[in-house]
């Protein structure tokens, strides 16, 4: 099989001219989802004006306004996208002692942050914690001081933040400048998982907990990917990719993965064929067996929540020893406890 791409420069505006091209010019059979949800939702009505199979990659809650049948999220949001990647941190805060009772949440203005936002107020609802602070900022505002600043004047126990690369490398910096200590504080950022990211903030890290989905810990040693982040981990640095790819390199290959084995089984290349039996079937990943429930979410959550602790220098190597990324939620993948307050482990 031949693998055509384009680059969407994360520009979601270029999305639906490149799908259009995939199938209009380069003639393709088969079209996979782009990464994320701001780029996979402007994908979203060429696939289904076109009737094809569309597995996104790590995105949240994409199709809960298209309820689209052959849209497939290869991600760990599981039933509920939106609340999930603040669950873990909600329910860690909430079994403290004393219980924390104040909460600030803080978006970007954008669609991954308002979805994860949405999720974070049910979150935080259910837990019987006190919002003190809910704004959005722009999604391109550069200095988040003034927002740390105005965050700060409320005295938050914990600080949900919903961000994406740039302002989730501008939050870290603003939090650390004005020294504001929160009792917790992370939950839903976008950009922690880059390994170029973690190197460029180094030490700022120490205490944040945040999601991830996938590392290197012993209860994530799963049937073979470990010879893949090997395989991976030799080419990175000449193809100029993240050195490490722990965020994005399982998740891909259990993407493909699940197109792979459902081309193989239907001896078809027909997307209606190919829907119907990727919604009634289990597969086998490097991520373990997966299978996808309503709306094309994973009928299962892996969100985890991670706390970055002993950072000592902006040096890339210290993030392959995992020490530094401490799995803190869920129990089935923990590989420590979380250190709180947050001030504790700065």
């Amino acid at each position: 099989m031949k693998l055509i791409y384009d680059d969407d420069q994360t520009n979601p505006a270029t999305v639906p001219g490149i799908y259009a091209k995939l199938l209009d010019v380069d003639k393709v059979d088969l079209i996979i989802g782009p990464y994320g949800t701001n780029l996979q939702a402007p994908a979203m009505p060429i696939a289904m004006q076109r009737k094809k199979v569309i597995i996104g990659l790590l995105g949240t809650a994409v199709n809960s306004t298209f309820n689209y049948p052959n849209y497939f999220s290869m991600a760990p949001n599981g039933p509920e996208p939106k609340h999930s990647y603040t669950k873990g941190f909600v329910d860690l805060a909430a079994r403290q002692n004393p219980k924390p009772q104040t909460v600030a949440i803080v978006a970007a203005d954008a669609e991954f942050a308002v979805n994860v936002s949405e999720g974070a107020r049910e979150n935080v609802k259910i837990a019987g914690l006190t919002v003190v602070y809910d704004r959005r900022y722009p999604s391109t505002t550069t200095d988040l001081v003034p927002v740390v600043r105005a965050i700060a004047e409320t005295s938050p126990d914990l600080v949900i933040v919903c961000s994406y690369p740039p302002d989730s490398v501008g939050m870290v910096r603003a939090v650390n400048e004005v020294g504001f200590k929160p009792k917790m504080i992370g939950g839903a950022m976008v950009g922690l998982q880059s390994t170029a990211i973690k190197a460029r903030l180094g030490p700022l890290l120490n205490g944040w907990t945040n999601f991830d989905l996938w590392l290197p810990v012993p209860k994530m040693q799963l049937a073979g990917v470990d010879e893949l982040m090997e395989k991976y981990q030799l080419r990175a640095a000449a193809e100029g990719v993240d050195a490490l790819g722990y965020y994005m390199a399982p998740w891909s290959y259990a993407q493909l993965q699940v197109l792979q084995q459902a081309i193989v089984a239907t001896e078809s290349l027909d997307d209606a064929r190919l829907g119907d039996y990727i919604r009634a079937n289990t597969f086998k990943t490097v991520l373990g067996d997966v299978r996808f429930g309503s709306n094309g979410e994973l009928a299962q959550s892996r969100v985890l929540q991670v706390q970055f602790r002993n950072v000592k220098t902006n040096d890339l190597a210290q993030f392959k020893d995992i020490s530094t990324q401490v799995v803190v939620a869920p129990t089935e993948y923990e590989s420590g406890k979380l250190i709180y307050p947050y001030e504790k482990a700065n």
